[in-house]
């Protein structure tokens, strides 16, 4: 591998990091606010927890893909395929 080419993975890699914190503080900002939603509206019925499950679920699959090994899996076969069609041209 040249330095152009972990230039390339190191950069595609910082924006995956990035997308991943903007998601999380996303997620948290919303969650904040349909907490106070919830506590002000129905204080008695306790809904939040249900978009708290389904988009923390969201936010763990990202974090997978971006920290864990689905990266890595990806990138091998994006690198796999590149060779593919290069040497079928």
């Amino acid at each position: 591998m040249d330095e152009s080419e972990k230039l390339a993975r190191a950069k595609q890699q910082v924006a995956a990091i990035t997308g991943f914190y903007i998601h999380l503080i996303v997620f948290v900002l919303v969650m904040l606010l349909l907490l106070a939603i919830n506590w002000v509206a129905t204080p008695t019925i306790w809904w939040v927890q249900w978009p708290f499950l389904g988009w923390g679920i969201g936010i763990l699959g990202h974090a997978l893909a971006v920290f864990g090994q689905l990266p890595r899996a990806v990138a091998n076969w994006q690198q796999r395929k590149v060779e593919e069609l290069k040497n079928k041209m």
